[in-house]
């Protein structure tokens, strides 16, 4: 692999360190690579395209007009993370899930963090994810969210920042056990030699989780999806085979005397857990959104009456909210009375007036978010951005603050990827998954994700990003 032409400079680069040397984690792995050409490591690329599609390892993309579907394309060079590096990110997001959960409890009871005056009432009350209806809800075993995809991302330096939190439906842990998969037939002989952790245990383990929150005993488990023209239905199809569960959409399910069942064609069987795909509002048109055509009228009674396990529960949206992100390191030391392990990206939020000055006046140097948007939708990269577009944006920030967050550009960390002129380095982020059922356990390996167009800082699936498979090392 020729890095001679391979800038690295002001940036971290995942492989090679300041000195353009090959760092320690990577050094097995480029001696094997290093024994092909670039022909046959295109062909390798090649061969993974092929194999995606076979797959059907495909996306939506609502509202493109170059058609519904597409791969997620998978860059055949992984990225590797060393035992130290996994064990601190480990700490930290078992200990960011442990305070988000019980955030998340305490402010549908109690809610003494507001009473404390950790955080703001009105930044609370004012988030579209804060459900009345959730008022007074105890899940089961007092778990809210079981499944969590973090967002996190290294900056220049080498230190990794929490850019996002991920706690209603996360979705790409398929695209991590299907590019492992790949990899493992792409360089079988590699994973044994640099003991690579292994994930594909991933649907047994969200299978325990969602057994262990089930009212009965060997419970009938489903998977509920919007449907087939959602982003993720290759996922949801996925894991429900995985798993060996029934996938089901909301006019498969009914309730009856207060519990929830699923129509077979041997007659209707009881449903014990539902490991949900859709959004909150859209469960239950008697207590949410009445329009909703996906959901089960009368869901949210079973769950309430201790009948149901839901994954994960209602109401945990309001942690995934950008504005309370914010608040994250102040909620761990109140609830845990520690410092943050990771530390989030610095943030300003733009309904307090100090903060919304700064970003008004600054604008082109900071990254803007809405806060209740995901992949990559609402969002201004300042550095990267027209004039017409940055006046725009400050017209929307003025208009309704409470919607925006602002943080400044971090560089990103960068990972060796094949491209056609060779090898070049492109931006990349981690998206490790956590599962929370007896125990908070973070799987050792992630969804990378990877803009694939050169200078690029945004990685979405829906803006054009792509992958790689991520290799914890034993």
């Amino acid at each position: 692999m020729n890095l001679d032409l391979y800038p690295s400079k002001d940036i971290f680069d995942e492989m090679l360190d300041p000195k353009h040397k090959v760092r320690s984690s990577y050094s097995l792995f480029m001696e094997d690579i290093n024994r092909l050409s670039f022909k046959k490591l295109n062909q390798l690329q090649g061969a993974t395209d092929r194999a995606q599609r076979l797959m059907g390892m495909t996306f939506n993309v609502y509202g493109d007009e170059e058609g519904i579907e597409r791969i997620l394309k998978l860059d055949i060079i992984p990225r590797i993370i060393s035992r130290e590096d996994w064990e601190f990110l480990e700490k930290g997001l078992q200990q960011r899930i442990f305070a988000l959960n019980t955030f998340i409890d305490d402010l549908y009871h109690d809610q003494k963090i507001l009473k404390d005056r950790i955080l703001p009432k009105e930044m609370i009350f004012s988030s579209p994810s804060y459900l009345k209806q959730c008022l007074g809800l105890t899940p089961p075993k007092k778990i809210w969210c079981h499944v969590t995809g973090t967002d996190i991302v290294r900056n220049y330096d080498g230190t990794f920042y929490v850019l996002e939190d991920n706690l209603r439906c996360p979705s790409g842990v398929s695209y991590l056990l299907e590019n492992r998969e790949i990899l493992k037939r792409t360089f079988p002989e590699l994973f044994n030699k640099l003991g690579v952790r292994t994930v594909l245990d991933y649907p047994m383990k969200l299978h325990d989780v969602l057994e262990y929150i089930s009212p009965r005993k060997n419970p009938t488990i489903a998977v509920l999806t919007p449907g087939v023209y959602n982003s993720a239905y290759f996922e949801h199809s996925y894991l429900a085979l995985q798993m060996g569960m029934e996938l089901v959409e909301g006019r498969d399910l009914l309730v009856e005397k207060d519990h929830l069942y699923m129509r077979t064609t041997k007659g209707l069987e009881q449903v014990d857990v539902l490991y949900r795909r859709i959004d909150d509002t859209f469960m239950d048109p008697t207590c949410f959104n009445p329009d909703s055509m996906l959901g089960v009228p009368g869901i949210m009674e079973v769950y309430k009456k201790g009948n149901l396990g839901l994954a994960n529960a209602p109401g945990t949206g309001v942690a995934d909210d950008k504005a309370i992100y914010a608040f994250v390191p102040r909620i761990i030391k109140y609830y845990m009375n520690e410092d943050p392990i990771l530390n989030n990206v610095p943030t300003y939020i733009c309904e307090e007036k100090e903060d919304i000055k700064y970003v008004i006046e600054n604008i082109e140097k900071l990254v803007v978010k809405e806060t209740n948007s995901a992949g990559g939708y609402g969002m201004l990269i300042g550095p990267k951005s027209t004039k017409k577009q940055i006046e725009d944006f400050k017209v929307k920030i003025k208009n309704n603050p409470r919607n925006y967050i602002a943080q400044p550009t971090l560089s990103l960390s960068t990972v060796p990827s094949i491209v056609e002129q060779g090898i070049e380095p492109r931006h990349v982020d981690l998206r490790p998954y956590v599962l929370y059922g007896d125990k908070i356990e973070v799987i050792p390996g992630a969804l990378s994700r990877v803009a694939l167009k050169k200078g690029s800082l945004v990685v979405n699936s829906s803006q054009g990003g792509g992958c790689k498979d991520t290799w914890v090392l034993e």
